[in-house]
């Protein structure tokens, strides 16, 4: 399958498979009949995940491993959606098995698979860098981007092959299939640093999944697409640890003045699994009820100086331009 690799030769091979011709957007948003794996998916984001999937008709495999409710809530959306449902107890820590699972899931469903969404992860917990516990250091880029590598391989060896055979697992025809769709969950930490809370770690490994996807985007080009969602903070278990006097603080930044509700994500996570999103690879959607905005400003005021930040028409353009282009920070 070498003639899938995009660089040949030196040159970028791109995907020069006819657009789409849209039709019905209601039709381009279902997931009727397609197949979808997803990571941590037995709470928090990742259940509100699989309940939106559910709804619209996919199938899922619901991958758990700390929290013991994944097969109970499958046997939730089999009961109200009708749907094929699984769960699967899976450490997506260990590469062997995120391979062996990924063949079950799809064997066991439907013999297809459509969209992978890595989503399980930890938060880091040990304060300062400086004095936290290596073993706790490893957990968390183990979980939080090493895990995601793995689960990315193996879900792109089964999009290589249905591109190249245009056949599910069990030799049907994929008459409605055109590529595949890897969406991760990394986090507005991956390009911001959060405060007052230390999570030198965490910050790191989710900068490291937002870069991995875009160079997924290119590597995938013939058969997948790669796109990250950067949550801000929302409310769910991994954060259940985070002192009220923090949040309040992370409040107090925020334009929407809280935490978000994982509902709230459902409809950037089902437009990236769709065929409404065909033209979206290698993007990363932050969702954070602004806080990154206002966060560039106060770094700006604190960075550059109380004459500068006096003027509130600079600092706005200054923040601006950061996020564009730092070469275009306009002169004061």
């Amino acid at each position: 399958m070498a003639h899938l690799n995009p660089l040949s030769g030196g040159n970028f091979i791109r995907n020069e498979q006819p657009r789409s011709d849209g039709g019905s957007i209601l039709k381009r948003f279902s997931l009727t009949g397609k197949t979808a794996i997803i990571t941590g998916a037995a709470a928090g984001i990742g259940w509100a995940v699989a309940q939106a999937y559910a709804e619209m008709g996919c199938n899922i495999a619901l991958w758990h491993f700390r929290n013991p409710e994944g097969p109970r809530r499958a046997e939730e959306l089999i009961k109200r959606y009708n749907i094929i449902c699984k769960a699967y107890r899976v450490d997506v820590r260990d590469t062997a098995a995120v391979d062996k699972a990924i063949d079950e899931s799809v064997r066991d469903l439907n013999g297809r698979l459509d969209v992978f969404v890595a989503n399980a992860g930890i938060p880091w917990t040990q304060g300062p860098m400086v004095d936290g516990p290596l073993d706790h250091y490893r957990d968390v880029v183990q979980s939080d981007l090493d895990s995601v590598y793995y689960c990315a391989r193996a879900a792109a060896r089964h999009w290589r092959r249905q591109r190249v055979e245009s056949t599910d697992l069990f030799k049907n025809p994929l008459t409605d299939y055109s590529s595949g769709s890897f969406i991760a969950t990394a986090s507005m930490s991956g390009g911001i640093i959060n405060i007052p809370q230390l999570q030198a770690a965490y910050n790191a490994a989710k900068a490291g999944v937002i870069h991995l996807i875009k160079s997924l985007a290119v590597e995938w080009a013939l058969y997948a697409r790669a796109n990250s969602i950067s949550p801000g903070y929302i409310m769910t278990e991994i954060s259940d640890f985070v002192p009220q006097e923090t949040k309040n603080i992370w409040h107090s930044k925020i334009p929407q003045g809280r935490e978000g509700e994982p509902h709230e994500l459902q409809g950037a996570y089902l437009y990236l699994a769709s065929d409404a999103s065909t033209y979206a690879t290698g993007a990363n959607f932050v969702i954070d009820g602004g806080f990154k905005k206002i966060s560039l400003k106060f770094a700006l005021v604190q960075n550059l100086g109380n004459q500068r930040s006096s003027d509130v028409t600079w600092v706005d353009n200054a923040a601006t331009s950061l996020v564009s282009d730092p070469r275009e920070i306009p002169k004061h």
